[in-house]
């Protein structure tokens, strides 16, 4: 069966989220599930201080705690609301072509392109290695995932420090680094330690924490780029709760937390893997992040009938160098998986029979 993609589905601004409907399941978001208890004491033990405005003071000593996190310098970190601020506050440093290595988050495109800066898409063939990137020579800023969303590729740190050139900036998106493992060492390719002043790494808390409605996140980067990226911001940017969710999220239970989530997310994607392989789906590359992208003929097709058995899962088409073929499934523990795959397998049992599928 062929049939065209809903023109929907299409929609460069169209995040998983938007799969997301109630009484679902939900494989359609990366978030894992949270947040955790000690995030949430955090965060219910300054309701009381919403009167007053984010303290000044507690702002350094949020910002002096991810900079021993990633042994920088306290000037080198920015605090963000959210991840996706971070795309924002590179228009102010005025790039005039931005290379974007595709398939990735779209976020990045649409604030860069409304800044007026001049956009390539490039699009390594599968599996998207960086050594098969064809960056264009006068790119004065290169953006990628690492982990890619969501292709779920790892890319290593060298290739990634590979993209350097004389003028040129690369912008890093490491919002799911937290969660990515080599053996029982964490955030195995991140470049955060990199002191380099033409690397940008953005950084955020809300996937591994279940926290995607607080908006949190940093970024580092040399002093004098973040005073350019910053010189128009509003103040107050972070609030008080979402200094209290770094602070939790960036001390010792909030990294213990994380490198148990790490583990966690290892065991079941390689669960969720071995699943698909048994109904003859295997991964369009090795994945690294808690997600997995699978090609299935018809895939939005897929996303229907497996909403009408109680799972959402996100559509691909919007990605540039995906297609309509193309499913993103996030990592979940064991016996959902199981349960999802058991309705793929369904859908797929009366696809082959000719059978009505609902």
């Amino acid at each position: 069966m062929t049939v065209d993609v809903p023109a929907h589905l299409y929609d460069r601004g169209r995040h998983g989220d938007a799969d997301v409907q109630a009484g679902l399941v939900d494989f359609a978001v990366n978030v894992r599930p949270g947040p955790p208890e000690f995030v949430a004491r955090a965060l219910h033990g300054r309701i009381a201080d919403l009167a007053a405005y984010p303290s000044a003071v507690e702002t350094q000593d949020v910002v002096r705690r991810a900079a021993d996190l990633h042994r920088r310098s306290p000037d080198e970190v920015l605090l963000l609301g959210g991840a996706a601020e971070g795309f924002e506050l590179l228009a102010g440093l005025a790039p005039r072509h931005v290379a974007l290595i595709q398939p990735s988050f779209t976020e990045p495109e649409r604030v860069l392109a409304a800044s007026g800066a001049r956009i390539s898409h490039v699009t390594p063939t599968v599996p998207w290695l960086l050594a098969d990137a064809a960056v264009p020579d006068d790119a004065d800023m290169v953006v990628l995932g690492n982990p890619t969303n969501p292709t779920s590729v790892l890319h290593p740190a060298a290739d990634v420090l590979a993209l350097r050139r004389p003028g040129r900036l690369v912008v890093v998106d490491e919002a799911f680094a937290d969660l990515t493992l080599a053996g029982d060492r964490l955030e195995p390719e991140s470049v955060a330690r990199v002191p380099a002043d033409d690397v940008i790494v953005v950084r955020s808390i809300t996937k591994t924490y279940g926290l995607a409605g607080l908006r949190a996140g940093y970024l580092l980067a040399a002093p004098e780029l973040i005073a350019a990226m910053t010189a128009g911001r509003r103040h107050w940017a972070v609030g008080t709760l979402t200094l209290a969710a770094l602070a939790a999220c960036l001390g010792p239970d909030g990294q213990e937390y994380a490198r148990g989530q790490a583990h966690a997310v290892a065991a079941e994607r390689l669960h969720l893997l071995e699943r698909l392989a048994a109904i003859g789906l295997t991964p369009e590359a090795d994945p690294r992040a808690p997600y997995v992208l699978v090609r299935v003929p018809d895939a939005w097709w897929w996303k229907d009938e497996l909403a009408a058995r109680g799972f959402s899962v996100r559509s691909c088409a919007n990605f540039h160098g995906l297609t309509g073929d193309h499913l993103r499934l996030a990592v979940r523990p064991r016996e959902v998986c199981d349960a999802l795959v058991d309705a793929m397998q369904d859908v797929k049992n009366r696809l082959e029979t000719g059978a009505p599928t609902r």
